[in-house]
């Protein structure tokens, strides 16, 4: 049992940066039903791009820069890749252009900082705490406790704020929200940079327990999105359920069947959901009156 509680603990980190990166998607979605596939490169961008602060600012200095980093980084995509798309009403243009987007951004960091891994220093200790018998490494917890405190950010943010709250205008009715005087497009960019900011914000959360270079963003990007689809693209809370469940169900694979197929509950999880329910477990199925 208490390794099984070990193993636990550990999915949890690993779910929560699914979700951290999940989140994003559903930012996107939400507001132009369009999602940024190269979401990978953000975080590995955000986390090159704090390890080259790093060892001026600190850590804890150099995340205010890497989230300014990351927002600037969004509105890139968005007025380079989807605005166009969606100007001339491509209904997948946006798909190939922020892949395109994302492999080019991934060119410019192996030209920048290589193509071999590098070391991000821990800001915390690299000894495990023990909590009843279970030993959880600091790091971990930053991970959980930076990703839950960062979608309560942008939570907080849509419902208190006004450009918050036209986010959540406009993901309700895009159409509606423009008779209304809404600037959809602002909002749409709005909605793609606070999308790569998380993405950022991963980078640097899951850099000190990874190695860092500019590929590292590839498999968590897709495995992310696997959450997005099985939670619910439409829904914050699905993405960290999602999450949840694909980091415990990996971490439990690999010790108590093979490290080689820790990747097969996650797809599995994916085709069951969408065989059965293909707006995910939280999301919401809409009828479409013609």
């Amino acid at each position: 049992m208490t390794i099984f509680l070990q193993l636990v603990a550990s999915g949890v980190a690993v779910g929560m940066i699914y979700a951290a990166i999940a989140f994003g998607y559903q930012l996107t979605f939400a507001t132009s039903k369009t999602l940024n596939f190269g979401q990978g490169e953000a975080l590995a961008l955000g986390a090159l791009f704090g390890l080259t602060l790093a060892p001026f600012t600190g850590y804890w200095l150099m995340i205010p820069l890497v989230l300014v980093f990351g927002f600037a980084l969004g509105a890139v995509v968005e007025r380079l890749a989807v605005r166009p798309a969606i100007k001339i009403k491509s209904e997948y243009g946006w798909i190939m252009a922020t892949i395109a987007l994302g492999i080019i951004f991934r060119n410019l960091a192996e030209n920048i900082w290589g193509r071999d891994d590098l070391k991000f220093p821990s800001p915390l200790p690299d000894a495990a705490v023990e909590m009843g018998g279970i030993r959880v490494l600091p790091m971990e917890m930053l991970i959980v406790a930076g990703a839950l405190l960062m979608m309560l950010c942008v939570e907080i943010f849509n419902r208190k704020s006004i450009w918050g709250k036209a986010v959540v205008a406009t993901s309700n009715d895009i159409d509606a929200a423009g008779l209304m005087g809404i600037n959809t497009k602002r909002i749409i960019t709005l909605s793609y940079s606070i999308s790569a900011m998380t993405a950022a914000f991963a980078g640097v959360l899951v850099a000190p327990v990874t190695l860092t270079g500019a590929t590292m963003g590839a498999v968590l990007a897709l495995k992310a999105f696997a959450v997005a689809i099985i939670g619910g693209l439409e829904s914050g809370l699905g993405v960290i359920v999602g999450g949840l469940i694909l980091g415990v169900a990996e971490t439990l694979t690999g010790f108590y069947i093979s490290t080689g197929y820790k990747d097969v509950p996650g797809l599995i999880l994916l085709l069951v959901v969408l065989s059965i329910r293909p707006v995910g477990l939280f999301g919401k199925a809409v009828i479409k009156k013609v």
